[in-house]
């Protein structure tokens, strides 16, 4: 079985407790979830890892599930899972692929209406709809049957489906690739092209070039790679594989001299690359893969280095992130691009989640302060703000709260400086609503601010979740909005606000927008960083990290402020501990 079967079963067991007694297995589901959402994001396969006895390596796999793997790769199936399974149709899980159809009302429907087919499922649901017999259900009504009815029509259109892999994904996959390239002892260099190098929130292609002077043999050792499932095409200096994660990697080889024509070429976008042979064709220049040529007196310039490509030109050099056809081009001829942030200008990252008890309203990190201060040390930074999920309101009094909340405030006190890294008391607090933050004002003020951010009730007119989010954000402590949009990259789109307001609202009182560096957040998306940007709005680069290995995300949130031409002076998180403490206080 391939990783997404393996974590479509571990929904589906999760799903199954759900509808058999959500209290009482809601241990259980927790942790089918959180092992289907580790699988999802695994760039090996997990029956690969288990040859290799390396499953334990895998983060949010624990020994029970472990165990069920085992099973499963030995026999083929698992007998607690048709156990939990029993007596569910099989058209619940179909059902469930659909946006906005959940386990219980998927079971509801299949249940009363006797549907069980897998593959007829779906439009036995609409026609039903169609029909108006869903509304008639008790706890479903007309405006149920309508939103079931545009999720079908949604889902069947491709909406809500992973028609294309998550950036994160595609880069891990390639890294794993290019390290295995440049062992080859005449590779001279190795990298990714288009949408993965523009590093792009959506990869459509993992496509890579190396350049060397033995390319048949480079070739050799690309189709010999140990995860290869099966050869697609090889060629003198072409090749595609299919790994055993069912990816497709294409891999294209040429000389040394012409790495940088190659390069600029398969990088695009195809815009930046049509206005680029526009303008080239003005000077009588014709661009390619293999060069630069004069059409007067047709001769061919070969460009080692991209660099010199676009000097060539009379352009300076544009980064791969900004190459979209958005003013670059005319920027980059007046030598006037801005400098966009880089990795190692960030210090510091405010969306930390740890294990820490607070009783959360949302999930829990999974590793300690300390143990996210040690990784902070190994990357460099000089703080963290810790800011897990404010405690539930519905299972806390307000004095339970405050109480968790300073509980918490002492352990980040007692363990600031540790490692060399000092801490920042923070919160991801939910806004309500009604606007209000789900936190009691006595604890807002034990904090040296707050994160804010929408968790619920996604549904709200524009104008009404405007108002919301600002009047969250009104409240001194609440200084970054976080994962903005609420967007869910393949999954789902985000709320409407109208973000002249918030961005207005932003830089008159000095809050700052993330960039959630989280893979299938990605949120700011890059048009409104850019927008961001040019109306002098702060902005922040954070992780929302829930363990200590996502604290690596931090360079796609990166890439994507890049991707939205934000500078150095433009990220909350690049300025000195001291800078960012003063920030909190205004």
């Amino acid at each position: 079985m391939t990783n997404k079967e393996i974590a479509k079963l571990f929904r589906a067991v999760a799903a199954s407790y759900s509808i058999k007694n959500e209290k009482k297995f809601r241990f259980q589901i927790i942790a089918y979830q959180k092992a289907a959402d580790a699988v999802d994001g695994l760039t090996t396969q997990l029956e690969d890892l288990y040859k290799e006895g390396e499953l334990e390596e895998i983060p949010g796999i624990g020994a029970t599930i472990k165990g069920r793997l085992e099973e499963l790769f030995k026999k083929g199936k698992v007998k607690h899972f048709e156990d939990v399974m029993k007596g569910i149709p099989p058209s619940v899980f179909v059902l469930m692929e659909i946006p906005s159809i959940g386990p219980k009302k998927a079971f509801r429907i299949s249940s009363h209406f006797h549907i069980k087919n897998p593959q007829t499922c779906i439009n036995e649901v609409e026609k039903l709809a169609k029909s108006g017999k869903i509304a008639k259900l008790e706890g479903f009504g007309e405006k149920s049957e309508a939103d079931i009815l545009r999720a079908i029509s949604e889902f069947k259109e491709g909406k809500g489906k992973t028609t294309r892999i998550l950036l994160s994904y595609a880069g891990e996959v390639a890294d794993q690739i290019l390290d295995y390239l440049k062992k080859f002892e005449y590779v001279k260099d190795a990298a990714p092209l288009g949408s993965l190098r523009r590093m792009k929130p959506l990869v459509g292609d993992i496509d890579i070039a190396a350049t060397t002077t033995k390319p048949k043999q480079l070739i050799e050792h690309f189709i010999k790679y140990k995860r290869v499932d099966r050869i697609i095409e090889k060629g003198p200096t072409t090749a595609s594989i299919l790994t055993t994660a069912g990816n497709q990697i294409d891999l294209m080889v040429l000389s040394p001299k012409k790495w940088g024509s190659l390069l600029q070429h398969f990088t695009g976008s195809k815009d930046h690359n049509v206005a680029l042979r526009e303008y080239a064709l003005k000077k009588s220049l014709s661009l390619s893969e293999k060069g630069i040529k004069n059409l007067k007196t047709g001769k061919m310039n070969e460009f080692s280095k991209e660099e010199e490509f676009y000097k060539s030109l009379g352009l300076s050099w544009i980064p791969p992130e900004m190459r979209e056809n958005t003013g670059e081009i005319e920027l980059a001829l007046k030598n006037k691009l801005p400098k966009i942030v880089e990795l190692g200008n960030i210090k510091g990252d405010f969306h930390i989640h740890t294990s820490f008890p607070v009783e959360p309203s949302h999930d829990l990190g999974k590793n300690s302060i300390s143990e996210m201060l040690q990784k902070a040390k190994e990357l460099g930074y000089e703080y963290l703000g810790f800011s897990e999920h404010n405690p539930s309101q519905s299972k806390h009094t307000k004095q339970e709260i405050i109480d968790l909340i300073l509980k918490r405030n002492e352990e980040v006190e007692r363990q600031n400086n540790l490692h060399g890294v000092k801490t920042f008391k923070l919160m991801e607090t939910d806004i309500l609503p009604n606007g209000e933050l789900a936190l009691p004002e006595e604890a807002l003020e034990k904090l040296d601010a707050t994160i804010v951010s929408i968790h619920s009730v996604f549904k709200m007119g524009r104008t009404e979740m405007t108002k919301r989010v600002l009047t969250g954000l009104s409240h001194p402590k609440a200084k970054i909005l976080a994962h903005p949009t609420g967007r869910l990259l393949n999954e789902r789109y985000g709320y409407d606000l109208n973000f002249d307001e918030i961005f207005e609202f932003c830089k008159k009182n000095n809050k700052a927008l993330e960039i959630n560096a989280y893979p299938n957040r990605l949120d700011l998306y890059d048009e409104l960083i850019r927008k961001a940007v040019d109306g002098k709005v702060l902005l922040s680069i954070d992780t929302d990290s829930h363990a200590v290995y996502q604290m690596e995300l931090m360079r796609y949130g990166v890439a994507q402020a890049r991707r939205g031409w934000a500078t150095k002076s433009d990220i909350i998180n690049a300025l000195s501990y001291d800078e960012v403490k003063k920030w909190f206080s205004l």
